[in-house]
């Protein structure tokens, strides 16, 4: 690998669509649903199935039912709310749990826009970073990589601060990156890594990977293009995520 772009570059793109099945919810909701894809490489749709749930999402990919969540799960994880909710830790560590098809939309590449341009796109790279987090936490072991663009948001985020302090805490070795405008005080057990330009500066990734090579891997990487402009992808491939985390070993 020869930089974080690379993991675009290599990307083995599914073809990954959401289906919204019997709708019986405000219509508002599947256009918000609607407008958080638009212009992305996974196609929203709404259908009706005879002897089906009502107010389900459907994760598929091609023509197959890989995943299944309710239309209210996905709402309150993502349409309804906005970034304050994880970034103030009043969602905690504990209650990040996101919905199957949306933590389901892996190795797909997205191309995203942050606040004002839009109040939502990003929300699902916090979502899916805090999913990680939470992996690392489950497992109490192994690597667990972060960063962060400016070291400093660690401490300004309440919420942010509280999830590196419960890893901190475990037997995870965490490693934080980004510009070093902050440095954590002795008691937070982190291994800072620093630097003004590069990726230090422009990325963003969460990498998990446990001790145990046959436990799940995970990893998220996204770029800044332009400012507020990110492009962004998960993967839970072990040979991906391991491959990730040793180029951010050797190069950061």
């Amino acid at each position: 690998m020869d930089g974080l772009d690379a993991v675009f570059e290599d990307a083995e793109i599914a073809d990954l669509s959401l289906a919204v099945v019997n709708r019986t919810s405000p219509e508002p909701l599947q256009r918000i649903l609607e407008k958080l894809f638009d212009h992305q490489q996974v196609d929203v749709m709404e259908v009706d199935r005879d002897e089906e749930t009502e107010d389900m999402v459907y994760l598929l990919d091609g023509e197959e039912v890989i995943a299944k969540s309710p239309l209210s799960a996905v709402a309150d994880a993502i349409l309804t709310v906005n970034s304050d909710l994880y970034i103030t830790g009043t969602h905690t560590l504990e209650e990040v749990d996101p919905p199957e098809v949306i933590a389901g939309l892996t190795d797909v590449p997205f191309h995203l826009r942050g606040y004002p341009e839009s109040h939502k796109e990003k929300l699902l790279l916090i979502v899916i970073s805090r999913y990680i987090e939470r992996l690392s936490f489950i497992h109490g072991g192994g690597k667990h990589r972060a960063s962060f663009q400016r070291l400093s948001r660690i401490e300004d985020e309440r919420g942010t601060r509280a999830v590196y302090e419960m890893l901190a805490d475990t037997d995870i070795d965490v490693h934080v990156y980004g510009m070093p405008d902050w440095t954590p005080p002795p008691e937070f057990d982190l291994t800072m890594h620093g630097g003004w330009e590069g990726e230090f500066r422009h990325s963003w990734f969460v990498v998990h990977v446990p001790e145990d090579e046959s436990l799940p891997h995970a990893a998220l990487v996204a770029l800044e293009t332009r400012p507020r402009m990110w492009k962004g992808l998960w993967t839970y491939r072990t040979e991906k995520v391991r491959e990730i985390n040793r180029y951010i070993e050797a190069q950061l």
